[in-house]
């Protein structure tokens, strides 16, 4: 249902109409709508997260190295509206659309692979700046981390600590220039000699964010904030399946004995 960015009344005629989708899930019957929103409200995020710790180990070409990562978060729509509904709306009322909060998805990717590692949602607005250390440690536990990437919305001398002495890892973060506290420690090596190259692969995490968004859903719909975390966690897990058939694919290929 993530995968094809279905609603569940969607997710039911679909079903209904393809007899091979039914055989490959071995399903023997078309499950009511409600009998999918029920699954979604018992799901439990844990089992989302083992199930993307197994996608992780299943991955070829383990790495042989500690792994480069990149945090961000982006912004994801609560509702199954359109942007030209929303566009009219604008139009003729002149006034924007009456949302105060929206859902902000949080991720660790790693910059190589441009694979899922850990992730988070929440209501927003709110400041992702603490979120750091226990993304990049769930991060961790699958894959070892070299070196964290973060725009300045994560600039504090606690993540680069976390960073340093917990993790024994890098990190580039760029330090904020408008604050009231002075530089020190790591982030006064930030301000002084920035490591401009290093940095510009962080930029790759908006590749995945624009892949997730263009190729399966750029919402997490549900009229609870439970059931929109629900959402985006399944949605973490169906851009790792899709990333993870093509390689599984190549793979294959480069273990096949050479016919000629």
């Amino acid at each position: 249902m993530r995968f094809e960015d279905w609603t569940f009344r969607e997710a039911e005629l679909r079903l209904s109409e393809h007899a091979e989708l039914r055989s490959a899930l071995q399903l023997r019957s078309v499950p009511d709508y409600t009998t999918l929103y029920r699954f979604l409200a018992r799901l439990d995020p844990a089992d989302v997260t083992r199930v993307m710790d197994e996608i992780i180990r299943r991955m070829p070409r383990r790495w042989r190295s500690r792994a480069a990562v990149a945090i961000d978060a982006t912004g994801l729509s609560q509702s199954a509206m359109s942007t030209f509904f929303v566009r009219r709306m604008h139009h003729h009322t002149q006034q924007p659309m009456p949302w105060r909060h929206w859902l902000k998805w949080l991720v660790v990717i790693d910059v190589e692979q441009q694979l899922i590692l850990s992730q988070s949602a929440r209501q927003a607005p709110w400041n992702d700046c603490a979120s750091l250390p226990a993304l990049v440690a769930a991060a961790n536990r699958s894959t070892p981390v070299g070196c964290v990437r973060a725009d300045a919305e994560f600039d504090s001398e606690r993540n680069h600590r976390f960073c340093h002495e917990q993790l024994q890892a890098k990190s580039v973060i760029p330090a904020k220039r408008f604050t009231s506290r002075k530089a020190t420690g790591y982030r006064q090596q930030m301000r002084e000699n920035f490591p401009r190259r290093c940095y510009r692969r962080r930029s790759l995490i908006e590749s995945v964010f624009s892949t997730v968004k263009r190729k399966l859903s750029a919402r997490a719909p549900g009229r609870t904030l439970a059931t929109q975390i629900r959402q985006a966690m399944l949605l973490g897990l169906a851009y790792n399946l899709y990333r993870l058939k093509p390689s599984l694919r190549i793979d294959r290929m480069s273990t096949e004995p050479d016919e000629f």
